[in-house]
């Protein structure tokens, strides 16, 4: 019998995938033949199933077995499992936080600004409508406060080896996000991404002028980069890997070949068969099957 190759992945915080989540795993599949991606940290469990609902059915059932623990479990196929194109978002996924609602408290008026982000990302608003009322708010905030905002933003742990690894493995990577190509720039040069795509803030005599250069890239610019990318470097669909967290993800998330959800959105997470909602970035590299030995370690 021939075997459609599907794979469970599972991942916890390093040294906490011990003998006793193990045995919560034993009953529902054989451990036998499961292979360490890093000690205590990531094993993969390759089905021997020609189902992919029976394959979703096991996956299921340690997913329940193990939700009281802080664990991620995740099921992909074995065909082209190492992806060929990277495309992240930025703010909660790349970046610990929202670098808009970030600007906005420099300014004391970040709690307003936030629950405007906080909404949209849940889908509520329709995000250009959303992003043109936050900064109408921030109308004459001098752009200093750039780069002030920037001093204080902070990586996710594993976004740097998540990028590095995949270019070592000749991944072409793009951070493409909702937010402003003053912090992806940034951000793209600090994780080492190929190419960057975000909004353009109006500035006039230093100042923030209250407005978005169009067009405003949202949902659908990022699965037009998808689509774009995916031709240009000649790949499938399969080829791809996506991550994100919010509604305006959701169309990359969910017509690249792996999506990924990162602690996402609950419109996201129901959306999606593979979300990282207790591990970090390394998960993303964990799913495609690398071992921890073959990581390129955090730039700094």
């Amino acid at each position: 019998m021939s075997f459609l190759p599907y794979v469970i992945t599972i991942v916890a915080p390093p040294s906490l995938l011990n003998q006793n989540i193990l045995d919560l795993i034993e009953p529902y599949y054989s451990l036998k033949n499961a292979q360490w991606l890093s000690p205590q940290e990531a094993i993969d469990i390759e089905l021997l199933t020609n189902s992919f609902d029976e394959s979703k059915s096991i996956f299921e059932k340690i997913k329940a077995a193990l939700k009281s623990e802080k664990i991620d479990v995740f099921l992909t196929s074995m065909i082209s499992r190492k992806k060929k194109l990277l495309i992240a978002d930025m703010d909660s996924t790349i970046v610990q936080s929202e670098t808009l609602d970030d600007l906005a408290t420099e300014v004391g008026i970040g709690e307003q600004i936030a629950a405007i982000t906080k909404r949209a990302m849940n889908g509520e608003l329709v995000f250009a409508d959303a992003l043109n009322e936050r900064i109408a708010l921030l109308k004459n905030v001098s752009a200093d406060l750039l780069e002030k905002t920037w001093q204080h933003t902070k990586l996710n742990d594993g976004a740097q080896t998540l990028v590095a690894t995949m270019k070592k493995k000749h991944a072409h990577t793009a951070l493409i996000s909702g937010g402003f190509t003053f912090f992806t720039q940034k951000v793209a040069d600090k994780c080492g991404f190929h190419e960057n795509h975000a909004n353009q803030l109006g500035i006039q005599d230093n100042k923030l002028n209250g407005t978005v250069i169009p067009p405003i890239l949202g949902k659908e610019a990022k699965l037009f980069h998808l689509n774009r990318l995916t031709q240009e470097l000649n790949l499938t669909e399969n080829d791809s890997i996506t991550i994100g967290d919010g509604a305006n993800d959701l169309p990359m998330l969910t017509n690249a070949g792996l999506g990924i959800g990162y602690y996402p959105k609950p419109i996201v997470a129901k959306q999606l068969l593979n979300i990282i909602q207790h591990t970090s970035l390394r998960s993303a590299l964990f799913i495609q099957g690398y071992t921890a030995t073959e990581f390129i370690n955090e730039l700094g």
